[in-house]
């Protein structure tokens, strides 16, 4: 149950259709609504809601093509540049961005969007929102001093890193090391807002089986201790589900502000 005997996604890649399909769709039968639709969009909507997070620029680092957990980040974000691992889930978000033939239908979550807001008549407007705060769909890699290597982009007022850290660690010197990566993009005194799936080793996608470095709440909380992170918020919700695609035991959700 390590990296050894799993693939690791940022480097075999996965099959990112069958990966929303799994744990991000509207079927009546998608185990993960709790998890990996309602609790994130109800976290990132309290905390720009709520006032907590502001300012112009962020940076999304995420694992596959989602896009469910922006919505909240567009009402107060008009700049947004998603950071993506694998060629084929950018194609996959350039063509929902773009609106073409055959992209993924997020309707549904649009439709949460609108209830969190309270705002139901205005469905549509949430993902053309979405669409007109993303500026930039750049590929990343964490091997590479300048993560976004030739690019270089500003600082970010505000980072939102979903269950990726986790998922390109194959250890604890490798998640500190990628977390310090994360954090170099943000300005002092600006906020990472993260998803955490916790006590996890193994999920999947498609037909195959991928890593994942087992963490805990206290882990990570010391993990933002360690690079300078003071913690604004926290909260963890224990699985909701049952199903052997993933052995995730709970999710955190964590805000922490970087030292000026």
């Amino acid at each position: 149950m390590d990296c050894k005997t799993h693939k690791l996604y940022h480097v075999h890649g996965m099959d990112s259709r069958s990966y929303l399909d799994m744990y991000f769709s509207n079927k009546e039968d998608m185990a993960f609504a709790e998890d990996a639709l309602k609790f994130p969009m109800a976290m990132f909507h309290y905390q720009f809601s709520t006032g907590q997070t502001e300012g112009t620029f962020l940076i999304d680092i995420s694992l596959g093509s989602v896009i469910h957990h922006l919505y909240s980040a567009s009402k107060f974000f008009k700049k947004i540049v998603l950071l993506r691992f694998q060629e084929k889930c950018i194609m996959e978000m350039n063509r929902w961005l773009h609106d073409r033939t055959g992209a993924y239908d997020w309707s549904h979550t649009s439709s949460a969007a609108a209830e969190l807001e309270g705002t139901r008549d205005q469905l549509q407007e949430k993902e053309m929102r979405l669409r007109s705060s993303i500026m930039q769909i750049l590929k990343c890699d964490f091997e590479q001093e300048n993560i976004t290597s030739p690019v270089l982009l500003p600082l970010a007022d505000c980072i939102i890193s979903a269950c990726i850290l986790e998922i390109i660690s194959k250890n604890e010197d490798e998640y500190m090391k990628n977390l310090e990566k994360t954090i170099k993009l943000l300005k002092p005194g600006g906020q990472l807002l993260l998803i955490a799936l916790l006590d996890e080793t193994y999920w999947v996608a498609g037909a195959e089986r991928f890593h994942c470095f087992k963490c805990n709440e206290e882990f990570v909380k010391n993990a933002f201790g360690k690079v300078g992170l003071v913690i604004d918020y926290y909260a963890v919700q224990r699985r909701r589900n049952v199903s052997d695609l993933a052995d995730y035991k709970a999710i955190l959700f964590i805000v922490g502000c970087k030292g000026e």
